[in-house]
């Protein structure tokens, strides 16, 4: 351990689900806010900036955010690779740190998805509005609802290879909602049950509505600095133990295995910069943009056998009270999803590493892993925290 390794002192969200009053700027803005006042830091001390532009026509990339924000830096990072962007962050800002380039590094994101989809009169975010597709993608967005499809084939496929069932994996949204009935900003927080996820209206099948996540605005920002800095601050540092990331592919008829994805890669690869087994992890935030992408990052992390993820997640491990609890604000299946989700993973491992979860707190929580999934479970990046460092 040395002064200069890096750790995570303060977070902040936006408000969320729905925030008619806000654009996407206004929650980057309101998420450092929230930040700065939970570290006790002061704006003028940032000299890293990071952000992602994500559903806003490019208005909320890296240089036009921190001309907004007011960010002087001396460093600056404008990785977008879809919902992962965050965790590649987190990777990339300590090693920033590690090497000197800056001290204290921001990292923020906002979305208006929801609102302004209604101020686009229902038009759906995610349509080309009649443009034409560029590169790749257009073999692809010619059949339709690619978006849900893509990962409906990888449903498919698992369950054809290893018998995975429908509700095997709904076990997992029930499990995401129990955590969002806790969660007052929660979008949902009704219970539901397994029958009530496979009652559900068909999206791309095998995937019913509740397999998928919701649409939401929202946003966060977290701040990271040097074990030395972060003495002098308002909260406890939580330790980034590792960090790693892979891309498979980017477009869905790419992918060459639709049951493995680069979390194959970089989740072992974490482990091992962080000394820790899947088995010693107290709590997993993965992104859970539909409930097929939890089970593909789970196995390949290593919290199962691959093909063993439908039985593992009957178990009830990841569920509220059981040894490795997923996704404890509710995650994107039933809190939010304001389009690209991995800061609030990040968010939600160090609330829950500092004691700060309230009645979703997991006891004893010492080591948490968030692990974020980008395109079309292409980019996948895994971060692994700790509330002490490396021995």
């Amino acid at each position: 351990m040395g002064s200069r390794d890096p750790v995570i002192v303060g977070i902040g969200w936006s408000d969320y689900p729905v925030t008619p009053q806000l654009d996407s700027m206004d929650h980057h803005a309101l998420a450092l806010r929230r930040a700065l006042a939970d570290c006790g830091l002061e704006k003028s001390d940032i000299d890293g900036y990071v952000c992602a532009s994500g559903f806003s026509q490019n208005v909320d990339d890296a240089p036009n955010m921190a001309e907004y924000l007011r960010i002087n830096h001396r460093w600056i990072d404008s990785t977008s690779v879809g919902g992962s962007s965050f965790e590649f962050h987190v990777q990339h800002a300590a090693a920033a740190i590690e090497e000197s380039l800056c001290d204290v590094v921001l990292v923020t994101y906002g979305s208006d998805l929801l609102s302004r989809a209604g101020r686009m009169l229902g038009t759906s975010t995610f349509s080309t509005g009649g443009t034409r597709v560029p590169g790749p993608a257009q073999y692809e967005n010619c059949w339709g609802n690619v978006l849900a499809g893509g990962y409906a084939l990888a449903a498919r496929r698992h369950m054809h290879e290893f018998g995975t069932t429908s509700a095997q994996l709904a076990e997992i949204a029930v499990g995401v909602r129990e955590f969002a009935g806790l969660n007052p900003h929660a979008q949902y927080r009704d219970p539901i049950t397994v029958d009530d996820v496979l009652g559900s209206r068909m999206i791309a099948d095998p995937l019913h509505k509740l397999d998928c996540c919701v649409i939401s605005d929202g946003g966060g920002a977290f701040i990271m600095t040097t074990k030395e800095r972060a003495r002098d601050l308002a909260k406890p540092p939580v330790y980034v133990l590792g960090a790693a990331g892979a891309q498979t592919h980017w477009t869905i008829s790419q992918m060459p295995d639709f049951t493995t994805t680069a979390a194959a890669q970089c989740g072992p690869e974490a482990f091992g910069l962080a000394g820790v087994r899947p088995e010693e992890v107290d709590t997993i935030q993965v992104y859970d943009s539909f409930t097929i992408t939890v089970l593909l990052l789970l196995e390949d992390m290593g919290f199962c056998k691959k093909g063993e993820g439908g039985a593992f997640v009957e178990t009830g491990v990841l569920r509220r009270g059981g040894r490795q609890p997923l996704n404890t604000d509710g995650g994107g299946l039933s809190a939010c999803h304001p389009g690209m989700r991995g800061i609030f993973l990040i968010n939600e491992a160090v609330r829950q590493l500092r004691g700060e979860g309230g009645e979703a707190q997991v006891p004893d929580c010492e080591v948490a892993v968030a692990c974020g999934s980008g395109g079309y479970l292409s980019c996948i990046a895994t971060v692994v925290l700790g509330k002490e460092g490396r021995s």
